[in-house]
């Protein structure tokens, strides 16, 4: 596991912030893209709960959780510091706890998490599904084969709505490396309808954005 983020200052955060934000307008621009259709999820996961509040300081918006457990006690010391998003493997047992904490589910991809949606779901939440585009066995997500029968499962649960798709690509020697796996998960998204898509993280995320991403999750660029 990790180590946690410790010693974090506004300074240096915001100063990355900066650094990123400008990288993702560069990318956009290569993409004949605007930077305001690119979203920035701070991922969290290894951001103790005392160093929170360097990064609401430091200008961030909205955070990323991978834990259950944790996204509740984040939100509960900083309840009115960030949009919370749920980015991780969520397990069906989970789904109660988060829902009403999030504005987005970036990991939908099992018939027992629909079913636990379809009980505590508030009316409008907002998930993605999330595609295992590479076929990694071992790896959460929905197949890309079986996309469209899980999105006609997921139209039965009324209170939800799909906004769009999320993939996490096989681990890569180059940013490059993930290029086909996002621009797959493009085209899937494109010829379902589907209009965000949540892609790239702090190794890859300039690809990400070329290739379409309208979330990106940065964890390490903002904190080194």
């Amino acid at each position: 596991m990790a180590d946690l983020i410790t010693g974090l200052t506004a300074e240096r955060v915001r100063a990355n912030l900066a650094d990123v934000r400008g990288r993702i307008a560069a990318a956009a621009a290569r993409a004949g893209r605007g930077a305001d259709d690119i979203g920035l999820v701070a991922a969290v996961k290894y951001v103790p709960v005392d160093e929170l509040g360097v990064l609401a300081e430091a200008g961030v918006a909205v955070a990323g959780e991978n834990r259950a457990r944790e996204l509740q006690a984040k939100a509960a010391a900083h309840p009115d510091a960030f949009t919370w998003d749920f980015i991780g493997h969520l397990q069906s047992r989970k789904v109660k706890q988060i829902t009403p904490l999030v504005r987005l589910i970036h990991s939908v991809s099992t018939d027992s998490v629909l079913e636990q949606l379809r009980r505590h779901a508030a009316p409008g939440l907002r998930v993605l599904v999330e595609v295992n585009v590479a076929g990694e066995a071992g790896k959460s997500g929905v197949a890309p084969a079986e996309l469209d029968a899980f999105l006609e499962r997921c139209s039965g649960v009324a209170a939800v709505e799909v906004a769009g798709l999320m993939t996490m690509p096989p681990l890569a020697g180059e940013p490059s490396d993930s290029r086909p796996w996002f621009a797959a998960l493009r085209e899937l998204a494109a010829d379902r309808g589907l209009t965000e898509l949540s892609m790239g993280t702090t190794q890859d995320f300039e690809v990400a954005v070329e290739e379409g991403a309208t979330i990106v999750r940065i964890g390490t660029s903002l904190y080194r």
